[in-house]
């Protein structure tokens, strides 16, 4: 029994979102949506453990969700019209598996589109991307970015609403306007990946199930909309990161920074997806856009054998192109990293200090972190120490926070300077 379930709780993962988006597209409402997909769900654990799990268990899913859609509308007496389409639907049931599988892309797309749609929260978007189309547990959800179960229940009730007041059209846009709902999909997506890559709290530095789940939304769209060059940058900046994971953790669950770690262990089936889909994006589109520009800089890394070998002078051009197109502060560190390391700490010092009177960073830790290693560096140990202390006490992430707390205590270990 326990096998049986665990193979339906697969089943569901894997197909939820193909079932989801159908129903959409027959019913029109993502709540009556998911309603119909449960109770589908539920017939499944009712049914398969005794009857065994089908050949086309989507099929088999989509079939019932539709029968019980069907049942709903007769009952509820709805117009004529859509009862009629919906009826000419459950004919449908006699066909061969595939044909309940028509149009999958596009409701796969809309589903996509409905969930990531610039209408709801960032908050909102995500919890809703992960419930619908990673197939998540509100608990599941809950749990990978610890927070209060009932916060998560709330966000998505609170966009399913929304979605409704604000009468979203069910529908795949094209052209222009299909690009111009794409950044708020990337941006969702690119959130799940990085909570995972670098949570913002709480005890474990990844969440490599919230990666996973990113990388294969990702993957998805690159199949949906496949001209998009932006879709394509994303993946292989996605890929290129999660390359790096088997690397990224100690024997104890400690962060393994980018220039300790053993290149041995970094994924080279990952590296050469993420160099693929790379050679994609800029084959689409040029100028690049910034998540291409990022996996560009990924890229350098993935085929650097060793950290010394890093071409950091093609980084911190990389990062020029990308502060132009961005104006993103925490990308001008990020930059000012790459210029310690192509050009010495003494170049980049200036520009973190100049940084430091930007409102948005702040808070932010990665900041004095940052002023913490150029100090080190030109062996100004005591301000160094300082400089550490203070990142620590904005880190919210257990494991930051002690890796931070030690290298203060290496400044503090080395003498005053």
């Amino acid at each position: 029994m326990t096998t049986t379930r665990e193979a339906i709780e697969a089943v569901w993962r894997i197909e939820s979102a193909r079932l989801i988006g159908g129903l959409v597209r027959m019913v029109g409402d993502v709540d009556a949506a998911e309603d119909l997909a449960q109770e589908a769900l539920l017939s499944a654990l009712a049914h398969w453990p005794q009857a065994g799990i089908p050949d086309n268990p989507g099929a088999w899913l989509m079939a019932t969700a539709k029968r019980r859609a069907i049942d709903r509308h007769r009952r509820a007496r709805m117009v004529a019209r859509k009862h009629d389409a919906l009826a000419r639907d459950e004919g449908d049931e006699a066909a061969p598996p595939a044909a309940i599988d028509d149009d999958v892309g596009d409701d796969l797309l809309r589903l996509v589109l409905v969930a990531c749609h610039p209408v709801l929260s960032t908050e909102a978007r995500v919890a809703l991307t992960l419930r619908l189309l990673g197939g998540l547990t509100t608990e599941e959800i809950a749990r990978a970015f610890l927070l209060p179960e009932p916060t998560v229940a709330q966000r998505i009730v609170r966009a399913k609403r929304t979605l409704a007041a604000a009468r979203v059209p069910f529908e795949v846009p094209r052209g222009e306007a299909l690009a111009a709902r794409l950044p708020s999909v990337l941006e969702v997506i690119y959130l799940i990946f990085n909570e995972g890559y670098v949570a913002t709290r709480g005890d474990d530095w990844m969440r490599q199930g919230l990666c996973e789940d990113a990388l294969r939304l990702g993957r998805i769209l690159a199949g949906l909309v496949p001209d998009e060059a932006e879709v394509h940058g994303l993946v292989a900046l996605m890929e290129l990161h999660a390359s790096r994971m088997r690397a990224r953790l100690g024997p104890d669950g400690e962060p393994v920074l980018l220039l300790e770690q053993d290149r041995g262990r970094w994924d080279r089936l990952l590296i050469s997806r993420g160099l693929a889909a790379l050679l994609r994006a800029g084959a689409l589109a040029q100028p690049l856009g910034p998540y291409t520009l990022q996996a560009a800089i990924s890229a350098c890394h993935a085929q650097a054998a060793t950290a010394d070998a890093t071409d950091w002078p093609r980084i911190v051009a990389l990062y020029d192109a990308l502060v132009e197109r961005t104006g993103s502060p925490v990308v001008e560190l990020n930059r000012a990293v790459a210029v310690s390391m192509a050009y010495g700490p003494e170049a980049a010092l200036p520009l973190v200090e100049a940084l430091g009177d930007v409102p948005a960073l702040r808070s932010y830790h990665l900041l004095p972190a940052v002023h913490g290693d150029l100090l080190r560096r030109l062996g100004r140990a005591r301000e160094a120490r300082e400089q550490f202390e203070r990142a620590a006490a904005l880190a919210h992430n257990a494991r930051e926070r002690a890796l931070l707390l030690a290298r203060a205590q290496a400044c503090s270990d080395a003498g005053p300077s």
